[in-house]
């Protein structure tokens, strides 16, 4: 498959200016995260998380690993693996209107915590619709993943999450997935269908399409509300929407071998092993026989070990049921057992990114 391509931006003041923007979204997340910690400790000290103290070697690390990060993001830009403006697309007016959203829905969040009430959910969710794991309320945000609030609001969260670094851990699966789809090399570009699983707000597939302009992309995701905000996001870009579909993965609505390409980004972590395992077996049904499978998600234990604490924490902090379960989950073997070969994974910051091939 042809490969996206774009000049060359060896301009040194560009590459000064996306550190920069990447610095000042860094120093955003860091005071965001201040200032809300020490309001819950003023205002509503019992919904305040124990945390574990962050040793200062694993600060130098993770400072270490974001600037590892972010030249690894310039430098694939650079090598015209995706187009350079990718690295500053953001819709920040839109951002901008919804950030005092975010604090005003802070109390609720901290009164959920507060009472340990992880299914608070919208009263015209129909249970029956979706499997039980999902019908809580995730990161104690509200609605969990069951309404337009929570689906608007959401990107803003994690941009703030990562400290700016979210989509450039998504755009690290970019490489090996383009890599994957040159076994495809023969065929039109058009004619390569790439399907992002739990699609949410359309991020991912908003990478991949910088990547990949002419390729057919699908989303699938359970959320209706968050299927709505991909289509506002995707819709915004030039060339052929991206078809997106309301459905379960762990039963696609997908015919066997019609995918030549399939991404999952930050799901595993939210879904209970059964569920995890279900869901690779059904990425690797809709995979046409050399077709590629690329996965990121948290770091585990086994892997970065000195972000044990961070781990830990970030589980405290977030109602993340599962998480603890999936950092010590073997997900190479998982794949293996799914039928996956000629498996990588690698890390980068906080993120986890496995490569896999559906056999010939």
């Amino acid at each position: 498959m042809k490969v996206q391509k774009s000049p060359s931006m060896a301009d040194p003041l560009t590459k000064f200016a996306y550190l920069g923007l990447q610095g000042g979204k860094s120093l955003m997340g860091l005071a965001h995260k201040e200032v809300s910690t020490r309001l819950l400790q003023w205002v509503a000290p019992s919904s305040a998380p124990v945390t574990m103290p962050v040793p200062p070697e694993m600060l130098k690390e993770l400072r270490v690993a974001m600037e590892r990060l972010l030249e690894q993001d310039w430098q694939e830009a650079e090598a015209g693996l995706y187009p350079p403006s990718l690295l500053f697309d953001a819709p920040w007016l839109d951002w901008a209107t919804r950030y005092p959203l975010v604090w005003l829905d802070m109390p609720l969040t901290w009164n959920r915590r507060a009472r340990r009430q992880v299914r608070d959910l919208p009263q015209d969710v129909e249970p029956e619709a979706f499997p039980d794991y999902y019908l809580q309320n995730f990161h104690h945000q509200t609605d969990g993943y069951l309404s337009d609030h929570s689906a608007s609001l959401y990107d803003l969260q994690v941009e703030i999450l990562f400290n700016g670094a979210a989509d450039p851990m998504r755009r690290r699966l970019l490489n090996p997935l383009v890599k994957g789809l040159a076994a495809f090399a023969a065929r039109p570009a058009s004619s390569l269908r790439v399907l992002d699983i739990a699609a949410g707000t359309g991020r991912t597939l908003r990478q991949i399409r910088g990547a990949l302009p002419q390729g057919h992309l699908v989303g699938l995701d359970l959320s209706a509300a968050y299927l709505r905000q991909a289509n506002t996001w995707l819709s915004q870009l030039p060339g052929e929407l991206p078809q997106l579909v309301q459905g379960n993965a762990e039963a696609m609505p997908f015919a066997e071998a019609s995918m030549q390409a399939a991404t999952c980004v930050f799901l595993m972590h939210e879904l209970p092993a059964a569920a995890r395992a279900n869901v690779l077996l059904e990425a690797f049904r809709v995979l046409e026989p050399g077709g590629v499978f690329v996965l990121a998600d948290s770091v585990q234990l086994a892997d970065s070990p000195q972000y044990t604490v961070a781990m830990e924490n970030f589980r405290r902090v977030f109602h993340e049921p599962y998480y603890r379960d999936y950092i010590s989950d073997d997900i190479g073997a998982r794949l293996r057992q799914s039928g996956f070969v000629d498996i990588t994974a690698e890390t980068h910051f906080m993120s986890r990114v496995w490569a896999a091939r559906k056999p010939l």
